[in-house]
């Protein structure tokens, strides 16, 4: 009889967290992040069924990169817990923060469990305030922890450069011109410094406007109002490297 292979615990956790990295990695980045009227996601996505952003509850979000039958059954299981908590209780009593504790039992628990093999999936789940100082965005890794994230965050992919190219740039009050501009620029960007081109239909963008008049803040940005919003987005960096050319000259002028 053969003496059975010990593994220590600490490495088994090991071992399984580096296996849902590796599968979240192979999957395409995405980004939220706030501007002035709400929160924006913008991912690389060629499909048009498979969608990486969807409406949660009416001011809630999710988002999610990595085995999309994985994170779309964790999306099904988060509408079904905000109809009921709503329905129960009172639809203000659904909250992103509660959403996001349910997702991090579920992530917890399916990531400690030896019978089964982690999610490789990472989420986000973003909550539109009536002001920008009641937003909030919580990004859960394959663990089940839960990180509360202010301004921006990337996931999948190349995420760690991603979101310090965001870190840099990202200012609040932004317009949605800018930040969708500025959310395809770090997305565009390689490991190796290069950046690459990513044409309007590749691009999946939908939004939390807190200036909706209905309850439903989740709107998809398609066709021509993503086109307008791109060059609108082009036309102000543009402007932006105009003025910081003048402004060097003119001080150049005066000394």
């Amino acid at each position: 009889m053969s003496t059975p292979f010990y593994v220590s615990p600490q490495q088994a956790m090991a071992d399984r967290a580096e296996y849902a990295r590796k599968g979240i990695a192979r999957g395409r980045s995405l980004v939220v992040l706030q501007y002035a009227d709400g929160i924006v996601f913008v991912g690389e996505n060629p499909s048009r069924a498979l969608h990486k952003f969807s409406e949660i509850y009416d001011r809630i979000g999710f988002a999610a990169a990595g085995k999309y039958n994985e994170y779309e059954n964790l999306r099904i299981g988060g509408v079904r817990y905000a109809d009921l908590r709503g329905y129960t209780y009172d639809r203000d009593d659904v909250t992103a923060r509660g959403l996001a504790n349910v997702y991090a039992q579920t992530l917890g628990t399916i990531f400690s469990s030896a019978a089964e093999k982690p999610y490789e999936v990472e989420l986000v789940v973003a909550e539109v305030g009536a002001t920008p100082e009641g937003d909030q965005i919580y990004r859960l890794p394959h663990d089940g922890s839960i990180v509360d994230e202010h301004g921006s965050v990337a996931v999948g992919g190349n995420a760690e450069l991603i979101s310090n190219y965001l870190d840099q740039r990202h200012q609040d009050g932004m317009t949605l011109a800018e930040a969708l501009k500025l959310a395809v620029q770090a997305l565009s960007r390689e490991s190796n410094g290069t950046q690459r081109e990513i044409p309007a239909e590749r691009l999946e963008v939908a939004v939390l406007d807190r200036t909706r008049p209905q309850s439903r803040k989740f709107k998809r940005i398609v066709g021509r109002q993503l086109d307008r919003l791109l060059e609108a987005g082009g036309a102000a960096t543009e402007a932006e490297s105009a003025d910081d050319e003048s402004s060097d000259e003119s001080g150049t002028s005066e000394e």
